[in-house]
């Protein structure tokens, strides 16, 4: 086995985040206040080419306030996308709402539009019109925007676009982030840029992302002492890292072409194994940062090797890989819920694998990874 680990994907330095922390602490500016923030979200704003960014201490943050700003309240339902982190479905629950999941479609891995819109028909039916509609790009894969947009604005609903794993990617040229009513980004470690913890939410007016501030600081009034009006969270990001994070922004672009990079990488690997297939954009029009290179594996056409076969043999060289992730209306804590669709999401977690992506893997870790490959499937 190896001695050192080769992850699934693990934070990648630049070297000028240390210079951005080194301002906050000569500045004294140790708090979820100071000149990095500013612009930390002007660098984000300035990269989106749209869009007014707060920056907040996690994605989840971010979308338990997106679903505050869409007037989402206690009894209120939200559709969800099923095939994604708990951390889409878990601030749905914190607002005292229901969630209705749905299942995936099989090109994007990513909300059904078809599902989608009889879920908001039955609701309707029900005398209870979903109060938005919670999107995720998959693995970095935009969903199918203008088909779920059409169905959003024909019923009135509003968007909460989770970007979470989607900074870089595009669809017809616009950067994801950009397409909701709210977007939302994470900066978690294993993200294709990192805070430490962290995240932003993105809004479409300046009043909106003033609010999301003033609710990620505890919503203290406009008075000589504290007074409180409203419920408020300690929701805002550190000066420190939004540091790291004005050091990541260097060197975003470059993360993005090794990511894709270990992409092709992979689709070079699989192409002549038979049973295994690479997950992929669409068309020309979906551009994805790829942040988590993913594959399906058909036993029935690899003679008996699994998903899970794989990984095994992963872990046996010490390299990181995991399956995809699992559905929320399979989890124990969503079950009960309401859920729209057939079984492609459940297909895709019972046959499919996270494989390591890091932007910072070495051409040895590459060779490591390809070793194990190619003994498993005996090529």
């Amino acid at each position: 086995m190896r001695k050192n680990r080769i992850w699934l994907s693990s934070p990648h330095m630049g070297g000028s985040e240390q210079r951005y922390i080194q301002e906050a602490f000569d500045s004294n500016w140790i708090a979820p206040v100071g000149t990095n923030i500013a612009n930390f979200e002007q660098d984000l704003e300035t990269y989106l080419g749209s869009g007014h960014v707060a920056a907040l201490n996690s994605g989840t943050a971010a979308i338990h306030l997106g679903l505050i700003l869409l007037g989402v309240q206690a009894g209120d339902t939200v559709i969800c996308q099923s095939m994604t982190f708990a951390a889409s479905a878990n601030p749905i629950l914190y607002q005292g709402a229901t969630p209705i999941f749905i299942d995936s479609e099989p090109e994007t891995w990513n909300l059904c539009p078809i599902a989608l819109e009889e879920a908001i028909i039955t609701s309707i039916g029900n005398g209870k019109k979903p109060k938005a509609i919670l999107t995720v790009h998959l693995y970095g894969v935009p969903y199918k925007i203008d088909e779920v947009r059409i169905i959003a604005d024909k019923y009135s609903i509003p968007i909460l676009e989770d970007s979470a794993e989607a900074l870089g990617s595009s669809y017809k040229g616009q950067k994801c982030g950009t397409f909701g009513d709210v977007g939302v980004f994470s900066f978690n470690g294993s993200k294709i840029i990192t805070t430490s913890g962290g995240g932003a939410i993105v809004t479409n007016s300046k009043k909106l992302k003033d609010r999301a501030i003033f609710l990620a600081t505890q919503a203290k009034d406009n008075a000589p002492y504290y007074q409180h009006s409203e419920i408020g969270y300690n929701y805002r990001m550190s000066n420190i890292c939004a540091g790291i994070g004005r050091g990541q922004m260097e060197v975003l672009e470059n993360h993005i072409v090794l990511r894709r990079k270990m992409h092709a990488f992979y689709i070079a690997l699989f192409k002549d194994i038979e049973g295994v297939t690479i997950f992929t954009v669409l068309n020309s029009n979906y551009f994805s940062n790829y942040w988590l290179s993913t594959i399906l594996i058909n036993p029935l056409e690899t003679n008996g090797i699994t998903s899970e076969d794989l990984r095994l043999a992963f872990a046996e060289e010490n390299i990181e890989s995991r399956p995809l992730w699992k559905p929320m209306h399979l989890q124990p804590i969503f079950h009960n819920y309401p859920y729209y669709g057939a079984t492609i999401a459940e297909t895709l977690f019972n046959t499919g694998l996270c494989l390591p992506s890091s932007s910072n893997l070495t051409q040895e870790d590459c060779d490591a990874i390809k070793s194990v490959v190619l003994k498993l499937f005996k090529k």
